[in-house]
């Protein structure tokens, strides 16, 4: 159940609309103020005051700011959060959106920024934000603590469900409730449900309906229905481990959706972005990769194609074929029963990894430590099968010898490039469970921020080797 709701997601959606308008009108004051400053402290010409060419720090600024602080958590617990809590939020938000100003004015070549205006408008910015959310948390909190405030609220189910339920409560929310009254739903009449909510000027309904018959909600659910009250139904008779719940509907139905990916959001469609600007900059920038590559490949290993495809398991498994350079012998997938039984395997579970590896030719040897021979693959990227971040796609023999479902679980992402597993020590994890379990927590904790930091860390772990063979 979703202990945000609506309320409190459209009062996110407002501040944020608060904010924004706050930091436009420090930066104005900032452009206006700025000939009377340079006046006080004795600096000579100031002609071109205003904004003028710095529109842009405006048009960029303000609406990045209020995202960015609501990652930073800003917005959220405003009944028990400290007020150092929200000034290390602020300085956190405001030393990353400054970062960015000063990186798009670097590469943009904003040449007419006023330096003054950009610091005087940061400082009213953050002073008058500082000055907000200490005001509004506040008042929240005043208004909190007075019953007149309160969501009235009836919690309906088996007094045992209802006991569990409470406990559970996070004290920042039941400062904002009054529970004015308990109601058995297994023993109570939709008739009695009915006059408690009239008699107390109920306001939400909460079922806990863990060990109570469908039907019996239902019909209590249309009860508060027809008195316009909000009806919250929790879920605790679903037993989840890792699936996030959401609300849907489908055909008209009310469906209750548990998902343990990543859902629908603005996140995922600036990774779809992010695959494509970031395949098309690597393609360019790696073309000189490229043709040493087929050169090297031609004459280390002639009479067999430059480029290798495999059969590999995409998203939920569906199956794609892999593109990477080629290094190793030609037949060297009809050798690999051989390979396994005189040499081993290295790694615990159904994936295959040697490090002296004898169907790998010298030259292919020196593709793989400095991961060239993966570059063919930003063309699966731009084809949409493959991510610049994920799981490490595996061959479909592989996936079929997985024996713990669990592991599977790696498949409800898109396979990428580089993961978890590739920033830490690739090879040198032999354990296939603990592959599985970094690309599982990868999974779990996803964002885009996380996706630019394994990109970035990348980097060094291909520069040096890091775990190659």
């Amino acid at each position: 159940m979703n202990t945000q709701g609506a309320k409190q997601h459209f009062s996110v959606q407002f501040l944020q609309l608060v904010d924004a308008i706050c930091i436009w009108v420090c930066f104005i004051v900032a452009a206006v103020l700025r000939g009377p400053i340079r006046d006080s402290l004795g600096m000579s010409g100031h002609e071109g005051d205003g904004l003028g060419g710095m529109t842009w720090v405006v048009y960029l600024v303000v609406p990045l700011t209020p995202l960015i602080l609501e990652r930073f958590g800003h917005y959220e617990r405003p009944l028990s959060r400290r007020s150092t809590e929200i000034l290390s939020g602020l300085v956190r938000s405001f030393l990353m959106i400054i970062l960015i100003v000063v990186i798009v004015a670097v590469f943009g070549k904003y040449t007419e920024t006023k330096r003054l205006v950009l610091g005087t408008g940061f400082l009213f910015s953050f002073v008058l934000l500082w000055a907000r959310s200490h005001v509004f948390f506040k008042l929240i909190r005043s208004r909190a603590a007075s019953s007149g405030y309160s969501d009235r609220v009836v919690l309906a189910g088996p007094r045992e469900d209802v006991e569990a339920f409470e406990k559970s409560l996070d004290p920042d929310l039941v400062t904002t409730w009054e529970v004015v009254s308990y109601f058995d739903l297994e023993n109570g009449t939709v008739e009695m449900l009915d006059e408690l909510i009239k008699r107390e000027s109920v306001q939400r309904v909460i079922f806990l309906a863990k060990h109570t018959e469908f039907e019996r909600v239902s019909r209590a659910v249309e009860t508060c229905e027809v008195q316009g009250v909000e009806a919250w139904i929790g879920a605790s008779f679903m037993r989840t481990q890792v699936a996030r719940p959401s609300f849907d509907t489908v055909g008209g139905q009310p469906m209750l959706v548990f998902r343990s990916t990543p859902e629908l959001s603005w996140q995922l469609f600036c990774k779809k972005v992010l695959d494509l600007g970031g395949a098309m900059f690597l393609l360019v920038v790696s073309s000189p990769f490229w043709i040493a590559a087929i050169i090297g490949i031609k004459i280390s290993s002639p009479g067999a194609p430059v480029i290798f495809t495999q059969q590999r398991s995409g998203l939920y498994g569906k199956p794609f074929r892999i593109f990477k350079f080629r290094t190793m012998v030609a037949d060297a997938e009809k050798l690999l029963d051989q390979v396994k039984e005189e040499h081993g395997n290295e790694v615990d579970g159904p994936a295959f990894k040697l490090k002296t590896d004898p169907r790998i030719f010298p030259f292919g040897h020196l593709l793989r430590k400095y991961s060239i021979d993966e570059l063919p693959q930003v063309i699966n990227v731009l084809r949409g099968e493959m991510s610049l971040v994920g799981p490490r796609p595996l061959p479909l023999h592989e996936i079929e010898a997985i024996e713990n479902s669990a592991h599977r679980r790696r498949l409800s992402m898109k396979p990428g490039i580089t993961c978890l597993w590739q920033i830490s020590g690739r090879s040198d994890i032999t354990d296939f469970d603990e592959w599985v379990k970094l690309d599982v927590d990868y999974i779990d904790r996803w964002s885009i921020w996380e996706d630019f930091r394994i990109l970035l860390k990348t980097i060094p772990a291909v520069l040096f080797s890091k775990g190659a063979r």
